[in-house]
């Protein structure tokens, strides 16, 4: 199965249970929490979920849907809490929770979904010790989820960061919740632990590769085609990798920082960080935690769900500018 069609079925599955479960509730809480849930999204780290419940014990992805929902869930947690730190008005092409309500309903909705994730890994169809892993992995994944975003707050007062210290954060911030998807699907299909380990670093590494290719997209790709403002972390001077490495070669971005920019401003720091090899290292870094994250796939036979899951790292770094 080709991954966009795996995508696209899943997506819908997904859909229709976030709206029978969460659709026309009744109160403004309730439609706050519910607002962004319910605005789409690729719904990888549900497809994620539930390929690795498959993979380990084949036709049990149905049994655990309510864990691949509470992944879902939890991503959209973190995405009301930052829209609120970030100030950002829109997502996924609608108003933001605190613009279309206020910032404490905002707050309050964050933390509804927030409890709710746990919930639903409850209503799984699996052994009660596997769900009580399960919740335990997501438990520690909320608090890295939490240091990461904080780090990467920090690193904006800071000019030495570097990129071991980078990695670290996307590592928190994206990769733990591809592992936290993954492994979680892992044990409530009842995976062994070498299993359930691998699908974890493997999700852990595709995560940061995410994350990197994120970074590379907002600084060339094109609005039209990403929907997102183009070239926002060097107007805004955020450490990304492309940053980092650029500082350790001399190359001073500092004049970028400004509240706009033009097509042909952007196109000169492209070039420079391009010809002084900026662009290169951070791709290479990018496909290193590719080739990582498929070598922790060798402990599985060969079959679809494996492949599903090396196209969707592949799918994580060849995101289009």
């Amino acid at each position: 199965m080709k991954l966009e069609e795996y995508l696209d079925k899943t997506a819908e599955l997904v859909d229709l249970e976030l709206n029978r479960q969460f659709g026309g509730l009744p109160t403004q809480l309730g439609k706050a929490s519910s607002h962004l849930l319910l605005a789409g999204g690729k719904r990888l780290r549900p497809a994620v979920t539930l390929l690795a419940a498959d993979l380990v014990s084949k036709g049990r992805s149905l049994d655990i849907l309510p864990a691949a929902l509470a992944l879902e869930v939890t991503h959209t947690f973190t995405l009301v809490h930052d829209d609120i730190m970030d100030g950002d008005s829109v997502r996924r092409g609608a108003p933001t929770v605190h613009v279309k309500w206020d910032e404490p309903t905002a707050i309050l909705a964050g933390d509804v979904l927030y409890a709710e994730a746990f919930e639903l890994i409850t209503n799984c169809l699996a052994d009660n010790l596997a769900k009580v892993h399960s919740v335990a992995i997501l438990a520690r994944t909320c608090v890295e989820i939490c240091q990461g975003q904080h780090e990467d707050m920090s690193f904006e007062s800071r000019d030495d960061v570097d990129s071991f210290e980078y990695i670290d954060m996307v590592g928190k911030k994206t990769g733990k919740l591809y592992a936290a998807a993954a492994s979680i699907g892992a044990t409530l299909a009842g995976g062994s632990k070498k299993e359930v380990s691998a699908l974890y670093d493997w999700g852990y590494h595709s995560g940061i590769a995410f994350q990197i290719q994120d970074d590379l997209i907002d600084f060339m790709g094109e609005t039209e085609k990403t929907g997102k403002d183009r070239a926002s972390d060097l107007r805004e001077g955020k450490k990304t990798l492309i940053a980092i490495l650029a500082k350790e070669k001399g190359i001073d971005l500092s004049k970028y920082r400004k509240e706009s920019l033009t097509d042909e401003e952007i196109q000169e720091a492209i070039d420079i960080l391009t010809e002084s090899g900026v662009i290169e290292e951070t791709r290479n870094t990018a496909m290193e935690h590719v080739k990582k994250a498929k070598q922790m796939l060798l402990v599985f036979d060969d079959c679809e769900e494996k492949d599903l899951l090396c196209q969707i790292t592949d799918y994580f770094i060849n995101r289009g500018f």
